[in-house]
């Protein structure tokens, strides 16, 4: 949130000009950056005319808070009201999206999309997009989890008149989403006097700010209810956009034997895998044939554990990349691509037989078994040598073959806690984007720490998950990893550092004394004592998250250097440039550095790297506070 106060405060605020100033400014210190051109002039011309109307309907004590980030994500709502009710004297909430769109128009192929001139793509229904935001708030914040009715949805396009927008009434409306145009003030007026009354919203905002944050709904633990039952996730913006774009290609496909791609492409936490997941089971509940696949082992052998527990034909909707080599041509319907960065040059490996080998590109065959292939990726991800999966390259792949090829790309994310400011602060550490490290400002969304020991970390995470909390510890390649133990002996304890020794995690599909299978090592509680590496990582997260920086990565100086011989990873070989090792070492502490959900504990075995981690951090608080109160135990 960037600001909050009464209407009548912010009504003040806006005409001596102060709160963009305010807001601006605020902007900076949250996300390290100035907010564009175009937020700024959507502040000046959007906010005075929601106070206007408030304090027109006698609401001036109603609470404004402006640019609302809803939890564990960070979209922003662009204002969310906080009042009494006029009838029940409790609390009660209007979430408004403002729009400053004089002309809109429905997308020929879908109501809830829609298309304006200044916008090369389709976008939300303003009504959907309000929506979400609501059903997304009651699912996360403890205030209104058990109250859902305390919360409206408005979608208030202020310059729009009917003649210029009435194509978007034909969506849907309902609690959550209504639709208000500037030619409609007196009803938008009407609308705010039966949800809010006169009297002060401070407690109400209050409460709503200190609602319990839920926890996150871990993607594996409801992926079976999400594809056998009804969709489990709510997608917004952007999401629903890529979510959407995809249906309708299909749809497409059927009516006119039309065959297109699509491609998602979003970083860590977008949600790609959500939409994956929603986009299957959504297809599955239709009878459509759509199948799932990845690159990665744990995440299709968690897929098939957790979603196909009770359902065995539901296990065989996830595949890998390299299962399609001898497919017919458009055989399915839609294939859904996950981390489509994992892709390679062929699928073509030692065991493959001979009758199998046809030379033919990965990227190819994917697109070549399905009439919609779907690419969900983040081109940052790479963290092996001969993955090749980009838009360029898949983009290309489409052309040769004439296909029409859609990108959608998504901003917002949704992991570490939806905080921009911490992913920022992991990009500029390990130098991923120029600039170089930055000092840590701690938000409220995400935690960070540095320990003198992998003893205080394990201890840490520990006490985390006594209280409810999933956690796990992770480690550059840097040590040994015994690949085969004897039936009935423990897992070695291959990660030495010191006097603290623990096991990798296990690396097969079968469990070694209580400790899970490698695909599981991430979802499994008993995970936790092992070690993880980015390749059981690398999907997935957990609510607190334990870094151990190996000695591949120091800092010397004014920079990090990369010892590529301290690496234990037998994916480098002696042939992988020095330029592609050092890519690929920072890539995998980038993604092993953002699987934390609440927090991440960080310790680096260099007594240099450490101090210049600490002079990054603030670690002068009780590392016990570093649970927020706010947080519920999942």
């Amino acid at each position: 949130m960037l600001f909050r106060d009464s209407a009548a405060m912010v009504a003040a605020e806006c005409l001596s000009g102060a709160l963009f100033f305010r807001l601006t400014e605020q902007f900076v210190h949250v996300h390290g950056h100035r907010p564009g051109p175009s937020e700024v002039r959507s502040w000046e011309r959007s906010i005075p005319v929601l106070a206007s109307a408030l304090n027109d309907a006698g609401l001036g004590q109603v609470e404004m808070l402006l640019e609302y980030g809803l939890p564990l994500n960070s979209k922003r709502a662009d204002a969310v009201l906080a009042g009494k009710h006029p009838e029940t004297g409790l609390p009660s909430y209007v979430v408004v999206e403002l729009k400053q769109w004089s002309n809109a128009e429905p997308d020929d192929d879908d109501p809830s999309l829609c298309r304006i001139d200044s916008y090369a793509r389709a976008v939300l229904n303003p009504v959907d997009q309000v929506r979400g935001y609501c059903e997304y708030l009651v699912s996360f914040n403890g205030a209104l989890a058990e109250h859902p009715e305390r919360v409206n949805g408005a979608a208030y396009l202020h310059n729009a008149t009917e003649f210029g927008v009435r194509g978007l009434f034909e969506t849907e409306q309902d609690q959550y989403g209504q639709l208000f145009i500037g030619a409609q003030r007196g009803e938008f007026i009407k609308f705010l006097r039966t949800k809010l009354g006169p009297d002060s919203g401070a407690s109400a905002a209050d409460e709503l700010i200190n609602g319990k944050i839920g926890p996150s709904k871990q993607l594996m633990t409801v992926a079976a209810q999400e594809v056998r039952d009804r969709e489990q996730f709510v997608l917004l913006d952007e999401q629903q956009i890529a979510y959407r774009t995809v249906l309708n290609a299909v749809h497409r496909a059927k009516q006119s034997d039309h065959k297109e791609v699509v491609i998602v492409t979003g970083g860590p936490g977008t949600g790609k895998s959500v939409i994956a997941l929603s986009l299957l089971g959504e297809l599955y509940r239709r009878g459509t044939t759509a199948l799932h696949a990845t690159g990665s082992s744990s995440f299709t052998t968690t897929m098939r554990k957790v979603a196909g527990a009770r359902k065995r034909e539901v296990k065989d909707l996830f595949k890998y990349f390299n299962s399609f080599m001898t497919a017919e041509r458009n055989s399915l319907d839609v294939l859904i691509c996950d981390e489509a960065h994992r892709i390679r040059e062929t699928s073509a490996n030692r065991y493959t037989p001979a009758s199998n080998r046809t030379g033919k590109a990965q990227i190819e065959e994917l697109i070549d078994v399905a009439r919609v292939p779907v690419f969900l990726l983040d081109e940052h991800q790479v963290v092996r040598p001969g993955e090749m999966g980009t838009v360029a390259e898949i983009e290309a792949a489409a052309a040769k073959k004439g296909l029409r090829c859609r990108v959608v790309p998504l901003a917002s994310q949704f992991r570490c806690g939806g905080s921009d400011a911490y992913l920022r602060w992991v990009v500029r550490l390990l130098e991923l984007e120029p600039g170089g490290p930055v000092v840590w400002e701690p938000d409220d969304k995400m935690q960070l720490m540095v320990v003198d020991s992998p003893q205080e970390l394990e201890a840490f995470l520990d006490d985390r998950r006594s209280q409810g909390y999933s956690a796990r510890m992770s480690a550059g390649y840097c040590w040994k990893w015994t690949k085969k133990v004897a039936p009935g002996q423990a897992l070695p304890a291959d990660v030495v550092i010191g006097g603290w020794e623990r096991p990798w995690n296990v690396f097969g599909d079968r469990s070694v004394g209580g400790a899970p299978p490698a695909a599981l090592w991430a979802t499994d509680p008993a995970g936790f004592g092992q070690v993880g590496c980015v390749y059981t990582a690398q999907g997935f997260e957990y609510d607190w998250s334990g870094v151990i920086i190996g000695p591949d990565l120091v800092w010397r100086g004014d920079r990090w250097v990369i010892d590529r011989s301290a690496s234990k990873d037998p994916v480098f070989k002696k042939s992988t440039p020095d330029s592609d090792v050092d890519r690929l070492i920072r890539n995998t502490y980038k993604v092993l550095l953002t699987r934390g959900m609440i927090g991440t504990v960080v310790y680096s075995t260099d007594a240099e790297t450490r101090q210049k981690l600490r002079s990054l951090t603030d670690t002068a608080s009780d590392v016990t506070a570093l649970a927020s109160d706010r947080m519920l135990p999942l």
